[in-house]
């Protein structure tokens, strides 16, 4: 018999709050934590703008060996999972830790740390290579970082799936537990792509936004928008098997209900012009849940403030709901947070689970053009109080992936 999967801890490091709480705050109070890039010097860059997690000591987490031997994107995982575990109340004495999976992605992995050594190898030449190069830049190893903090010693996996990558791996640790194979799994994603090297790949093809005024930049379903804000920072929860989260006298924040994914197979960059595969995503979802398109009350969208992404993205929602798109509640928190790549879908996850917690739902900010081409109730500028039971959370990735994942009230 198939399990219930539930979600028991919440983690997160962000451009608007470097835990949860101060993150949810942002969302509240409709913070937007994009400014001028501080990372590296942008005097030859057009794109200015970044959502950095700010005021950011390493120090501040970590022991200076540790520091330095982890990249950006690990600490950022390590931190959020921290959280996470904590906030759930899992420990050796309530839980079997070969029992406990870790699924945490990256989109890119440690971007920084390769584009420094592949520096030093080229000014200093091959001897002056890091040796802790590999271990810091591969994709795995946030996974494996908070496995080994932890002692974590089921599954450890990390999906790479672009900006797809967080969702698709909450949705197979929600399978994992789901078929009976873990009693939890700590789940979600992490990104730190802010250096030269990657502003420089998304803007030379021109998928950012260049606009210096910080509060007109990452605006999705805006007409006047124009590319989408590199984010930073991590978003971790933690799925538990019903049964054993109650033995052992867990709080259960919301139920884990389905899960779909799907491919476009169409290009590399763009998605499906009519969205249709991303509408396959979210009908697999739908039917793995075994709830009707009018049971969902809100969908956290992808929703980049590309231009397509947003247009294909509506036309994607109303596909997969029909006639109850147009009730359906649909907002981005990118507005707040940029877009954290391989890490959106672990953060977002995170704000779906504090909207039904808290019955608001989180607002799409710095609107102001209407497009009548994304005419969904986009939920302008202000949060809004609404009673919700089922919510949808969509991302969608580079290479054409598309996954989507749907949490309800736990009842």
């Amino acid at each position: 018999m198939e399990k219930r999967v539930v979600i028991t801890g919440l983690g997160a490091i962000t451009p608007i709050g470097k835990n949860v709480e101060e993150m949810w705050k942002g969302i509240e109070n409709k913070k937007c934590g994009i400014d001028n890039i501080t990372l590296f010097d942008t005097e030859n860059f057009k794109t200015k703008l970044a959502a950095e997690v700010k005021e950011y000591n390493p120090l501040d987490y970590f022991e200076p060996k540790q520091a330095k031997r982890f990249d950006r994107s690990s600490q950022f995982a390590i931190i959020a999972a921290r959280e996470a575990v904590k906030d759930s109340g899992i420990t050796a004495e309530n839980t079997d830790y070969d029992r406990v999976g870790v699924f945490v992605s990256s989109g890119i992995g440690g971007l920084k740390t390769m584009q420094e050594q592949c520096e030093v190898n080229a000014i200093k030449g091959n001897n002056r290579v890091s040796p802790m190069f590999i271990p810091m830049t591969i994709a795995n190893m946030p996974a494996g970082n908070v496995s080994i903090e932890f002692g974590f010693k089921g599954e450890s996996i990390s999906i790479v799936t672009a900006c797809a990558s967080s969702t698709h791996a909450i949705g197979e640790a929600y399978k994992t537990i789901k078929q009976g194979y873990e009693d939890a799994v700590i789940a979600g994603g992490t990104e730190a792509a802010i250096c030269s090297v990657g502003i420089a790949g998304f803007e030379n093809m021109k998928a950012l936004c260049t606009s210096s005024d910080k509060n007109r930049a990452s605006i999705p379903f805006d007409k006047e928008r124009s590319g989408f804000v590199m984010g930073e920072g991590a978003g971790i929860i933690v799925l538990e098997e019903l049964e054993h989260a109650k033995k052992r006298g867990a709080k259960i924040y919301a139920e884990l209900i389905g899960f779909g994914s799907t491919t476009d197979a169409y290009h590399i960059t763009s998605p499906c012009p009519d969205g249709e595969c991303g509408a396959k995503a979210m009908i697999r979802a739908i039917a793995d849940s075994g709830i009707k398109a009018e049971d969902i009350d809100y969908i956290n969208a992808h929703g980049t403030s590309t231009h397509l992404n947003d247009l294909t993205e509506t036309m994607a929602i109303k596909t997969a709901l029909g006639d109850a798109s147009k009730k359906t509640m649909v907002s981005s928190t990118k507005g707040n947070i940029g877009h954290l790549l391989g890490a959106a879908g672990g953060v977002e996850a995170v704000i779906c689970t504090k909207a039904l917690e808290q019955q608001l739902v989180p607002p799409t900010i710095n609107y102001k053009e209407k497009d009548e081409e994304c005419d969904l109730d986009i939920v302008p500028n202000e949060p809004r109080k609404a009673k919700l039971n089922v919510v949808m959370s969509n991302s969608l990735g580079f290479g054409g992936h598309n996954a989507c994942i749907i949490i309800k009230k736990y009842e």
